[in-house]
């Protein structure tokens, strides 16, 4: 008899291995993934002071939208933790990027700064490898939530801590899409 309850928590003990393994998989998947997007967070941060600073040199008088994209990408800059407050933050960083655009379009011999293309281009690729790392973020994330809330992974995550992960959406439908960098 007490050899037949070893084996009962033995079997038990290895089919739990499995979906437990599965479970702090796919955790560090989204973590990874995140950590992605943050890396190209970070590039696209640093490339804006730039791009602000090369304007400012034609466009002196335009103060309050170089402010604004300042003050929108510190803003998104401190949101970097949590997914909700950065699509949040996002969302007025796109705006105020377009802006920023738009105010170039006044300026003939900006369009055609080499530093300016230069830096739009480097934009424009920083903005498809976010989009890549949003996408592959928010995979890994649906992979997760759904190994959270299915039978018998339920009944592991629970205890284990693991809970669901919000999805990374911009809400501003406007705000979904990529900066448009191209004149």
């Amino acid at each position: 008899m007490f050899i037949a309850l070893v084996v009962i928590v033995i079997v038990l003990g290895l089919a739990l291995i499995t979906p437990y393994n599965n479970l702090a998989r796919l955790r560090q998947a989204v973590k990874e993934s995140w950590s992605g997007i943050e890396t190209e967070l970070t590039r696209r941060y640093d490339l804006i002071p730039n791009l602000v600073e090369t304007v400012k040199g034609y466009a002196k008088h335009e103060r309050e939208t170089l402010d604004a994209v300042i003050a929108a990408r510190n803003s998104a800059q401190g949101n970097l933790n949590s997914p909700e407050q950065l699509a949040q933050s996002e969302g007025q960083l796109n705006g105020a990027m377009r802006s920023l655009f738009a105010l170039a379009e006044a300026y003939p011999d900006l369009k055609a700064n080499t530093n300016f293309l230069q830096l739009q281009g480097e934009l424009a690729n920083t903005e498809s490898r976010l989009a890549t790392a949003r996408q592959k973020y928010n995979n890994q994330v649906r992979e997760l939530n759904t190994a959270v809330g299915s039978f018998p992974m339920v009944l592991l995550a629970g205890p284990m801590g693991i809970k669901t992960e919000p999805y990374f959406e911009v809400e501003n439908p406007q705000a979904r899409q990529n900066v448009r960098v191209q004149f």
